[in-house]
């Protein structure tokens, strides 16, 4: 064979190898898709960074590219979704809850009907963390002190009140309120600028990690005598803070407290053949997800459908249906 035939071979080889691998690429422009997540330092940050590493493996098949955006969390990224500022959003299945029946933040908007499900990922707990040298042992022990309780338009800052309110407790009237994102506290509780903070967020957290690493000593305080709350609010459930997470802490023990779970919510206007790959994806490769984070060594294909307050988007549903998991 000659040198000229050869590489005429060669060609021939690779532009039909070149057209197989197009017929199943999907034809059109790249789309591009932001998820709205919370701070660097939470877990909603690196699981937007874990969905889109997932499905943008096969960013040529569906001509799809998923990038994570760090927001000021749940209530932020229901509002940019309803108004069409970014496609996803990791959102608290309260605040889901909240928005889709036009309750707390939304009363005035009146219930967000276009708000739709995904799927829900990790428990995230609400967790108070405190300085030793503060004297703080128990949530009323609070009373008095300078004690973050998360930005406005966080989710965070609305599980706080509810603790503090089942706790007997005015915010506004019984301590010294800062309203600072979750992300800046731990550097605020140890230089000494406050004495505790509120942090609704799975575990372990890179937060947490830092706060308990410094010079100031700090301590896990447990929220218990939840009762009234889980009754009044179904999307509420018992947790706890697995204290093997934080070695520098001052506690010996898990610390009892309770939680929601973190869901993946989206408008239904966005189309169908997006959300069902986005889902496929995940479902598709659920053992590589996990492995992206400790926050997921829970999971399982089934209890990420629960905690889901809104609909399910039909893109899902129709992933959901052919797996057999609805």
């Amino acid at each position: 064979m000659s040198m000229k035939t050869w590489i005429m071979l060669v060609l021939i080889i690779l532009l039909t190898a070149g057209c197989g691998r197009r017929e199943k690429e999907k034809s059109g422009p790249m789309t591009y898709v932001t998820i709205g997540t919370g701070g660097v330092t939470g877990v909603y940050y690196p699981t937007g960074g874990a969905i889109s590493k997932i499905v943008n493996q096969k960013s040529d098949i569906y001509n799809l590219n998923l990038s994570a955006e760090s927001t000021g969390g749940s209530v932020y990224n229901i509002n940019a979704i309803m108004n069409g500022d970014m496609a996803f959003g990791i959102v608290q299945s309260d605040r889901q809850a909240q928005a889709y029946g036009g309750e707390a933040e939304w009363e005035d908007a009146g219930p967000q009907e276009k708000l739709r499900s995904v799927f829900s990922i990790h428990p995230e707990t609400v967790t108070i963390l405190a300085a030793v040298d503060a004297g703080i042992e128990n949530i009323n022990d609070l009373v008095g002190k300078t004690v973050n309780i998360g930005n406005p338009g966080s989710g965070n800052r609305g599980n706080a009140i509810d603790a503090l309110e089942n706790a007997g407790m005015d915010w506004r009237i019984d301590l010294k309120a800062e309203g600072m994102k979750a992300t800046e506290a731990s550097r605020m509780l140890q230089e000494g600028r406050i004495d505790a903070f509120f942090y609704t967020v799975g575990h372990p957290s890179s937060s947490f990690r830092e706060a308990t690493s410094g010079r100031r000593k700090v301590r896990f305080i447990p929220i218990t005598a939840v009762e009234d709350l889980l009754d009044k609010y179904s999307y509420y459930a018992r947790s706890w803070i697995p204290i093997e997470f934080y070695p520098n802490a001052d506690n010996k023990e898990n610390v009892p407290s309770y939680g929601v779970k973190a869901t993946l919510c989206i408008s239904s206007d966005i189309p169908e053949e997006i959300v069902y790959a986005v889902t496929r994806e995940i479902f598709e490769n659920f053992e590589e997800f996990k492995t992206l984070h400790p926050a997921y060594g829970i999971l399982t294909k089934e209890n990420m459908l629960e905690g889901l307050t809104a609909p399910i988007h039909s893109g899902a549903m129709k992933y959901y249906i052919e797996a057999g998991l609805k």
